[in-house]
């Protein structure tokens, strides 16, 4: 049985799961599926073209599935995809997709904790156990991977990737992409060493976090160009997942990834 308030404003063409509550004054539109165990609070938005997970639940004042602030967004069908179990706190705003993009998609993974004030705009993908912490500001078509965290008030050009168990620092300015299992922050987001205590929280061992430091050691601090340390990387280090990941990553960057701060 689901629990909706009498005050809250549920479109007859919304698609609702079992066991949802809605709040009082809480609004969903048509176009919209809501999963098994979600919450929806009072004076929370869910607008068109949104399909929710199950057991999510979203916060006073926050706002899903508005259309993209994007002067390429002409009026077209455009959706938000949010996985299971998602925490969306209050006054997040969550903008639909663009068709410009090629994706038309904006997505939410499963086990994601967007915290208050957080802006994720048009055709940005968030991997799954990722957390966007409070005045997280992330432009148009910015990826966030599997397990990164975005430290509060940091910012995001459009376009920027964050890498799978990344750690940003607050108040960072991300105008590059941050490549996977880095530590990065600062204004101009640097390159600060290895998330070596998020990574072991994880279950990566140390030979495994080594491999790691070594692999960005010869990255950055053996004078060569990101391309020949590419190249060296690859012959030189026994293949693993983690060595494969970083080559991908830094091989598709279109903007460049953040560098060593200045000494």
């Amino acid at each position: 049985m689901n629990k909706i308030h009498p005050l809250a404003c549920v479109s007859p063409k919304a698609k609702l799961g079992d066991n949802v509550e809605v709040g009082p004054f809480a609004y969903i539109d048509e176009n919209v599926e809501i999963g098994d165990g979600c919450k929806i609070l009072p004076n929370a938005v869910i607008f068109s073209y949104v399909r929710m997970g199950k057991d999510c639940t979203v916060f006073p004042g926050a706002v899903v599935g508005a259309i993209p602030q994007d002067l390429k967004f002409d009026g077209e069908e455009s959706w938000v995809e949010i996985g299971d179990r998602v925490n969306i706190r209050e006054c997040v705003t969550i903008n639909r997709g663009t068709a410009a993009s090629g994706k038309a998609l904006t997505k939410i993974g499963n086990d994601v904790l967007v915290m208050s004030y957080v802006h994720v705009a048009h055709d940005c993908n968030i991997g799954n156990h990722t957390i966007l912490v409070s005045k997280v500001a992330l432009a148009g078509e910015t990826d966030v991977d599997d397990w990164a965290i975005v430290g509060g008030a940091s910012v995001a050009h459009q376009f920027t990737k964050v890498g799978c168990h990344a750690m940003i620092g607050g108040f960072s300015k991300l105008t590059k992409d941050v490549p996977p299992y880095a530590l990065a922050g600062r204004t101009e987001c640097c390159f600060e060493g290895v998330n070596r205590v998020g990574l072991a929280r994880r279950g990566f061992s140390e030979v495994e976090i080594n491999e790691i430091k070594d692999i960005y050691e010869t990255l950055y601090n053996k004078g060569m160009n990101v391309s020949d340390a590419l190249s060296y990387i690859e012959e030189n280090f026994p293949q693993t997942e983690r060595r494969d990941n970083i080559i991908r990553f830094i091989r598709a960057s279109k903007r460049g990834i953040i560098r060593p701060p200045k000494r």
